[in-house]
């Protein structure tokens, strides 16, 4: 249910006729990080506002510095690639992306590495001025992983797409 108590997310329905869900990422020490427990929330959150039929649309965002500056890297660093193709790390990220309602996320400050792909999967993007996209894990010595390559080739052509996963340079809105 809308308003129900999270412990990485504030969620409720807003707007003049309680019509549209808004979903904040609520996660400021860590510039909303997408942690398993953030996503696994992120999932709940929006299985309860798709089913919910006074919910007409999904607003999804995080703060003015960041609305995700990416997965969380502390939860990731120990797990080898066989630790994370094997328990499924990432499972439930698509999530977003299959959701039939719109959803808009609306960025300012950071979206980077997830956080941009986390974007890119919903329905349209509404960027602030302070906006800043980013797939900067080759910093880490590896690549997008939760379809950020793919959906980021669509999103700004192929030129641009190449430009920011081999350099990890971040565009603005």
């Amino acid at each position: 249910r809308a308003g129900a108590a999270f412990q990485y997310l504030l969620v409720q329905k807003t707007g003049a006729q309680k019509n549209v869900g808004l979903i904040q990422l609520n996660r400021p020490q860590a510039l909303n990080a997408l942690c398993e427990g953030l996503m696994a929330e992120l999932g709940q959150a929006l299985k309860t506002m798709e089913s919910d039929p006074e919910v007409g649309a999904i607003v999804l965002t995080g703060s003015q510095k960041a609305f995700a500056a990416g997965a969380d890297i502390k939860e990731m660093q120990n797990k080898t690639f066989q630790e994370c193709y094997s328990g499924g790390f990432l499972a439930g990220w698509d999530k977003v992306s299959l959701v039939r309602k719109p959803i808009i996320a609306a960025v300012n400050g950071f979206a980077l590495g997830g956080g941009c792909e986390l974007a890119m999967m919903c329905d349209i993007i509404y960027a602030g001025e302070k906006a800043q996209f980013g797939q900067p894990e080759i910093l880490l010595g590896t690549i997008p992983g939760a379809g950020g390559t793919q959906r980021l080739t669509r999103a700004v052509g192929k030129s641009l797409a190449m430009e920011m996963v081999l350099t990890g340079d971040r565009i603005s809105a």
